[in-house]
């Protein structure tokens, strides 16, 4: 589609909603260093790396957050279910810990790095766009990643905790576009996990799928508007 043409959706876009982990904010750079260190003083094989050891964390959790979802217990809250997927993810790899060492371990996520395309494209961006955060991660811990790890004055820090369910339920975009006082095609979604651009898309969202990881995006109709590898080359293809 012609991006200069009258019927091109995009144009009605104000907003661009980002999720931050993975996104904005470098998760495996940031954890793995971390992680080798736990599994040393866990006393771990030397043949399990950090990097073994953060695949199957990544893909846990996810899955305890589609149960959080499902099993309708109340909602866990984003770094209580990270906690839980390293728990599981550990002792898949038979690997001994204490309670203490994994709560000394969770510090690191007060200082997650972020990936320096997205500080300077979210720099460009918001000179056209509101620039919004929808995340999984609770209120407080957003607003300090925001203020104090990122940088950035976002418009608005909306949290899957407000609605008590994760992404990519719909109810957590629906309630974003509620607040924000704006039509779902209103919105882009940018996120470099295709089931937040799935989840946005479905709910009438536009979609920009950042994939930086090189990995395809899922079986559905419900496609990103916009692909790119990195930020630099969406702010490109938004004409920022």
């Amino acid at each position: 589609m012609n991006e200069n043409s009258p019927t091109n959706p995009l144009e009605r876009v104000r907003t661009l909603t980002f999720d931050i982990f993975g996104t904005v904010l470098n998760l495996a750079g940031s954890l793995v260093p971390p992680l080798e260190e736990l599994l040393r003083s866990c006393n771990a094989p030397e043949s399990i790396t950090g990097a073994d050891v953060w695949s199957q964390w990544r893909q846990r959790q996810r899955i305890e957050q589609y149960q959080d979802n499902l099993l309708m217990l109340g909602h866990s809250g984003y770094l209580a279910v990270k906690k839980r997927a390293l728990l599981y993810s550990l002792r898949t790899f038979k690997i001994e810990f204490t309670y203490e060492q994994i709560d000394k371990f969770m510090k690191v996520y007060q200082d997650l790095t972020p990936f320096q395309d997205a500080i300077d494209g979210l720099k460009r961006l918001g000179t056209k766009y509101d620039l919004v955060i929808l995340s999984n991660g609770e209120e407080w811990y957003l607003k300090h990643l925001a203020k104090n790890r990122i940088g950035i004055d976002f418009h608005d820090i909306i949290s899957a905790e407000m609605v008590g369910q994760f992404k990519p339920h719909p109810s957590v975009y629906r309630f974003a576009a509620k607040r924000m006082e704006q039509e779902p095609d209103q919105i882009m979604m940018v996120a470099s996990h295709s089931f937040d651009i799935l989840g946005a898309r479905h709910s009438g969202f536009r979609g920009a799928y950042v994939n930086r990881y090189g990995l395809p995006y899922d079986e559905s109709e419900y496609r990103p508007d916009l692909t790119t590898g990195n930020f630099d080359e969406l702010c490109l293809k938004l004409e920022v």
